[in-house]
Formats: C-alpha cells, structure tokens, sequence
C-alpha cells in the first residue's frame, strides 16, 4: 500500500514482553512496508553474523482500520476476517501472514528466508501479494512444497500464531513497521531511506539505533524537517 508505513496514536506505553534472559531482538514486520522490508534485510544481515533477530507480525492494514482509530485496544482484527475480503492490501498481507508462519514450522531459518524472498518479490521487483507470488517465495526459500501446503491448510492454527502476534504488538503499542524490541526491554519504530546488506553498514547503523535508544538522554522523537528530508544512498 503506497505510504502505509505506521499508524496514528494518540499516546504511548512501553511494556517488557520478554524474559530477562532473553537475548533476541524481536522485529515486528509487515510485508506490506518498504520500511519493514529494509529493516529485516539489515536484520538479516546481522543474523548471518551471529546477532540473534526473531520475526513478529504487526498488520498495518489494522492499525489503520477505521473501527480501531481512538482505541486502547484493537476492536477490529485482521485475523477475524475472510481471506478473500476487503480491499486488495487486507487481503494481500492477510494471505502474505498466514503463509509466513506456515513457512516459520519449518523452522527459523526457513522463516527468514521466505520472508526475505516475500519482502524483495514485493518490493524489490513490485510483484503484488498474491498466491503465486507467495508460492514462488516458498520455492525460492527452498521450502518442502508439501509441508508447506500441509501447513498453509491449516487455518485456524495460522491465524491463532498470526492472533499471538497481534496480541503482543498491541500490548508494546507497535504502530509502524519496523518496531524493534530489544533484549532489554526497549522498542521503537525505525524508518529506514536506504537499504544495507552489507554486514559492517549494518552494525553501523545498528549500532547508532541501540544507543539512541538506550542513551540516558532519552531521546523519544526524532523526525526531519519536511523539507529537509534523510539522505538516500
């Protein structure tokens, strides 16, 4: 959806969702989101060097939607609707979650790289989220075709992971993909201009996010002038 990147919120919480002992960075994505997409290739970068990521999934298409606008919590659900419903980004990124916690009982590894080829068939070459894109992923992710659909059969239990999902993003206050939870505790929206899978740029950048973030300055804004707007590479 062209400029669906976060949702209007009048207010803020922060909420630990994870254990002390956890050592991953939880990222709340949507496929929908060329910010979502840059975040997760930097990500994955990282991941290949050893720092620990887990995809999560937070539905721009609801946090957007009319019914929930002014809500503590959401009334409207992405996960309560039809699959074949609603405008044709509802639908796409409906269809695009529940095959990416299918792809995800594959295991991790198989999560990440369908959500990599999702992500780049979506924005790196514009193909829409449909069926057969998705199932193209599946098979440039080198996913087993038969499990997949196995799995992609069972509706009911996608959408309860999917509902998890949501749950725990409404609890951070996620609006806007992509939302980091750290380790620690800390979350926030990071809106990438320019794309890195480039293992040192990505520390870099990583890098420069964690201390803004975990800075006792407390810096919760930054936001650019309209007219002067980020530097892209």
């Amino acid at each position: 959806m062209p400029g669906m990147t976060d949702t209007q919120t009048t207010g803020s919480q922060t909420t630990d969702t994870q254990t002390a002992g956890s050592q991953t960075t939880d990222v709340f994505i949507d496929f929908l989101c060329p910010y979502a997409w840059r975040g997760v290739e930097l990500a994955a970068a990282l991941r290949a060097e050893g720092e620990a990521f887990t995809l999560r999934h937070f539905s721009l298409v609801q946090g957007n939607h009319a019914d929930n606008a002014g809500q503590a919590t959401p009334v409207w659900w992405l996960t309560d609707q039809p699959a074949h419903e609603g405008s044709e980004y509802q639908q796409g990124s409906l269809a695009a979650f529940l095959a990416a916690q299918a792809a995800a009982r594959q295991g991790e590894d198989a999560a990440w790289a369908f959500a990599l080829a999702l992500f780049r068939a979506r924005h790196e070459h514009g193909q829409p989220l449909t069926a057969d894109t998705i199932q193209a992923a599946a098979v440039q992710a080198a996913l087993d075709p038969e499990r997949f659909a196995a799995d992609l059969s069972d509706d009911a239990g996608l959408r309860a992971a999917l509902r998890s999902d949501l749950q725990d993003a409404a609890e951070i206050g996620v609006f806007g993909t992509p939302t980091f939870v750290l380790p620690t505790g800390e979350a926030a929206y990071y809106r990438f201009e320019n794309l890195t899978r480039d293992p040192a740029q990505a520390r870099a950048w990583w890098d420069l996010y964690v201390t803004v973030l975990r800075d006792g300055a407390g810096v919760a804004t930054i936001k650019r002038a309209r007219n002067r707007p980020a530097r892209r590479a």
